[in-house]
């Protein structure tokens, strides 16, 4: 948790630019989405720059902060996706460039860019998800088997940097992969 320097003033809270940032690392704690209204304050002090967090509606718990990714718009429901999966960890979709007949990516609802940016306080996260596919796997009927992918950074031909497992099956696979 973190340790927040927070004024709760008529219901706007008054947080140092660190503890929304703190904030937005946690995604655990219910928050309120916000427009972030900056006040003005001396270039020389930035730091004793405070920003104003003005409470709109109740963010999804497990859910915090900016992630301008196309995931986190699904996860925004600013863009649609078939959803097969949804609970408050994670969801998971169809893919719109399948490369088998099922080709599902389960994400997580907090944003992890990538797998090499994961902390071990996500383990439990990191198992939901591979335990998410695995349901999924079942209801798809892949039965004669699937494949994980989780890709990561560039030369792992990451493309969207929230961490997501792609569930492939529904044809034979050949090794090596790439």
């Amino acid at each position: 948790m973190p340790s927040l320097a927070a004024e709760n003033m008529a219901g706007i809270q008054r947080l140092s630019e660190r503890d929304y940032r703190d904030f937005r690392l946690h995604p655990g704690i219910d928050i309120w989405e916000s427009d972030l209204v900056s006040h003005s304050c001396p270039e020389s002090d930035m730091r004793a720059c405070r920003r104003v967090l003005v409470g709109l509606r109740p963010l999804r718990r497990g859910f915090a902060g900016h992630n301008p990714t196309i995931f986190g718009k699904i996860l925004s429901k600013e863009i649609p996706a078939d959803i097969v999966y949804e609970d408050d960890k994670c969801i998971a979709f169809k893919d719109v460039n399948p490369v088998a007949s099922t080709h599902i990516l389960v994400i997580p609802r907090k944003h992890i860019p990538q797998v090499s940016k994961a902390d071990y306080e996500d383990a439990e996260l990191l198992g939901h998800l591979l335990l998410t596919a695995k349901t999924v796997a079942k209801e798809q009927k892949l039965e004669k088997g699937f494949r994980l992918v989780i890709n990561d950074g560039e030369q792992g031909s990451q493309t969207v940097y929230h961490l997501h497992v792609h569930l492939i099956g529904g044809r034979q696979m050949t090794w090596p992969p790439g």
